[in-house]
């Protein structure tokens, strides 16, 4: 690192003109990548998600969902002839679309109609692919439903799409990358300038951070042009690479203020910066880094895009960190510290023997024993939701929101018409006559769980076949999931007829077999790259053993406090008007671990690092804990404070699967930053004494680092 610090002084001026040119570069290409997203979702080699894809090839439905339409009167809704025009109205919106209802079905026909025989309802299920923006006309189809509904009748249209559009006020897109990413810099702002005070100090990071995504589109548009790159990691460039960015600068400018405060020069104070900090920097990039590309692990092309394409983000971080932002300061200098807009009383001294956090690390040195009970009480509260967290699709009846979809929901409920009718099952039989389509019927009436089976005449092509099935609970429940895999593994593998399991719940299902199935491997591979890759930069074998049990500790905390406000309900429903889901949307745990393990890591690392820095000049375990928490714990709180914001943002998003996300993400960075790194890390460092800086000299020799021998008992103070 020294290296790299003589020359970015010698090239301080080209290396800014070099990054301003390639940011001019990346403002192009966030615009140009737009039109390159990949906005379909794939589960190669699972039988519902190829069973949906055939149905599509063969009949030109398959992969949507269906919409809904209810109709209600007084009298026998199946004299209410007029219905059926008013059906054909809504599906002409979508041409196309495949349609089911009492009026197209024959002799199963009283599938579709209330016991009361008052209610009624139809299935329409949209051609094409599902986009995530989505391309189904729901509006469209609503005002014509509406229009061409006769007198004396009530229709709605409702379904998972037109519930998802409800739960989102009619927004499904929400906010836009850019002005999601401009009030999380403004928070950002806020939060610097309470760090550092002066105006310097404060746009660096920002101009690092802005410099940092835009070179990160360069890269993922190059990378579009290899392989196909999820619509999702927009959201992920903008808010994660505004947080990390920001953080390594912090880190960064934070060492560089604390030198020139020790009297140093410009020069010096830049290369001990990079000695220290900027190592620090390359090792946290690198456990972000390898907990996003444990996502090409998994058999699902639009998570391992996120996996390849968010890996991006750190790697530019890191390297906009260590050269940009070091050639910057090289060039102010002194002169960060001027301009001064907030009072020196209320930005905290350089000095770690003054102020609340050097106060604090003596108590942690004194009571290491309360200070880690507290801690782990805290831990314990959390871990007992945490892992009770069921991974799953919501069920419909638990999405927020008013409006004509939610009355249609409230409509089948109340003339006790299964909520299974908005997700039915669609069994594909493929090669197969009437004989096969009637066996397959039978068999699925036979099933418990089911509450009735069609199969509409129309709903057959070239020897292929449609059949439908209404499970009797809502398609998300884990009753319902019983009944998928009881068709899936005994009834229709026990049929003469080639019949496979399609339909948008069975493929939900999937994903979480291909998700949750794979994660064991992944689990491992993160555990195992951090786990090297610390015992290298702390040159310890103890202190990354810590570490890495730690941050799954964390991450089960930051999962407890989502099945609280969500899955439970504590507060979810007076925030954001989201009622207790019973569940965690499924993607969701997966990507908090992915995220939230390597950013946790960070402030592990600033911390540990600056630890044995402070061992190895003083060889005393009290004075690297007592020294080392009081130089990053405002740092790690004002990192935490970046990221949580950045995070929070997200929240504000419609969706209730992103409002999850982004609360589980920000809730978990501030509470890894506050009970983990200033309760549990400094007091356990404390308590583990001359342990944690031991590293034999095998160990030491694979891992090309000097040894650490294990002092003997009483050698110093830190033996202890």
């Amino acid at each position: 690192m020294t290296a790299l610090a003589r020359l970015v002084l010698r090239r301080r001026r080209a290396i800014v003109f070099l990054w301003l040119a390639l940011t001019l570069i990346g403002a192009y290409s966030a615009n140009a990548v737009s039109k390159r997203w990949l906005e379909q979702f794939s589960i190669p080699g699972y039988s519902a998600y190829e069973a949906n894809q055939r149905a599509l090839k063969t009949f030109g439905t398959g992969e949507n969902a269906p919409l809904v339409a209810v109709f209600h009167s007084n009298g026998d809704i199946t004299k209410v002839t007029a219905i059926r025009p008013a059906i054909a109205a809504a599906a002409k919106q979508n041409p196309g679309s495949r349609v089911s209802s009492y009026f197209s079905t024959g002799s199963d026909a009283d599938a579709y109609v209330s016991r009361d025989r008052h209610t009624t309802f139809a299935e329409l299920y949209p051609p094409g692919n599902q986009g995530f923006n989505g391309k189904v006309k729901i509006k469209e189809a609503r005002a014509a439903l509406k229009r061409a509904t006769p007198a004396g009748v009530q229709s709605y249209l409702t379904g998972r799409d037109a519930l998802q559009e409800a739960s989102s006020g009619g927004n499904n897109n929400g906010p836009s990358v850019f002005l999601e990413a401009v009030v999380g810099g403004l928070g950002a702002l806020v939060i610097l300038l309470f760090v550092f005070g002066t105006v310097p100090a404060v746009l660096i990071p920002i101009g690092i951070a802005i410099s940092s995504i835009l070179n990160t589109f360069t890269l993922i548009y190059l990378l579009t042009y290899i392989t196909s790159v999820s619509l999702i990691v927009q959201f992920l460039v903008a808010l994660v690479g505004l947080g990390v960015a920001i953080d390594y600068s912090l880190l960064m400018i934070f060492r560089f203020r604390e030198e020139l405060a020790n009297g140093e020069d410009t020069e010096t104070a830049l290369i001990e910066t990079m000695r220290h900090a900027g190592r620090s920097v390359i090792v946290s990039g690198s456990t972000v880094a390898i907990g996003l590309l444990s996502m090409v692990i998994l058999p699902i092309p639009v998570i391992r895009s996120i996996g390849i394409g968010g890996m991006l983000i750190p790697a530019v971080s890191v390297l906009t960190s260590i050269t940009l932002l070091p050639a910057l300061l090289a060039m102010l200098g002194p002169r960060i510290n001027r301009l001064r807009v907030m009072p020196k009383r209320i930005v905290e001294r350089q000095d770690p023997t003054h102020g609340f956090w050097h106060r604090w690390a003596q108590i942690v040195v004194k009571r290491p024993i309360p200070v880690a009970l507290a801690g782990i009480a805290i831990v314990a509260i959390l871990l007992v939701p945490g892992l009770q967290i069921n991974p799953a699709e919501a069920q419909l009846k638990d999405f927020p929101g008013k409006g004509d979809a939610i009355n249609g929901r409230a409509a089948l409920a109340r003339a006790d018409i299964s909520p299974g009718v908005m997700k039915p099952y669609v069994v594909l039989i493929e090669h197969g006559g009437p004989g096969a389509t009637r066996e397959v019927v039978s068999a699925l009436r036979r099933t418990p769980g089911i509450a009735a089976a069609v199969a509409p005449p129309q709903w057959r092509r070239d020897g292929d076949a449609l059949v439908e099935a209404f499970p009797t609970t809502d398609s998300a429940s884990s009753s319902s999931s019983t009944t998928i895999s009881r068709l899936q593994h005994d009834v229709l593998p026990s049929l003469t007829a080639t019949a496979t399991l399609g339909g948008i719940s069975p493929e939900d299902r999937d994903f979480v077999h291909a998700v949750y199935g794979k994660f064991p491997y992944v689990l491992a591979f993160v555990i195992l790259l951090t786990f090297v890759l610390l015992m290298r930069a702390f040159r310890s074998i103890l202190l990354p053993l810590k570490a890495v049990v730690l941050n799954l500790v964390s991450l089960g905390a930051a999962y407890g406090i989502i099945v609280f406000i969500f899955q439970w309900g504590h507060g979810s429903d007076a925030i954001w008007g989201v009622p207790a889901t019973g569940a965690i949307i499924s993607w969701i745990p997966l990507m908090i671990f992915a995220f939230l393990y390597g950013l946790s890591m960070d402030y592990e690392v600033f911390m540990l690092t600056r630890m044995r820095e402070e061992y190895d000049e003083a060889g005393d375990t009290a004075t690297a804990v007592e020294l080392g928490l009081a130089r990053t714990g405002k740092l790690v709180t004002s990192a935490a404070l970046v990221l949580m914001f950045a995070f929070f943002v997200l929240s504000s998003s419609p969706g209730v699967d992103i409002k999850q996300f982004g609360i589980g993400l920000a809730a978990g960075v501030i509470f890894d930053a506050t009970v983990i790194r200033t309760l549990l890390v400094p007091s356990l460092v404390r308590l583990f004494g001359r342990w944690n800086w031991w590293l034999p000299h095998p160990v030491a020799r694979v891992l090309r680092v000097p040894a650490a021998p294990l002092r003997p008992a009483g050698a110093a103070a830190g033996g202890r």
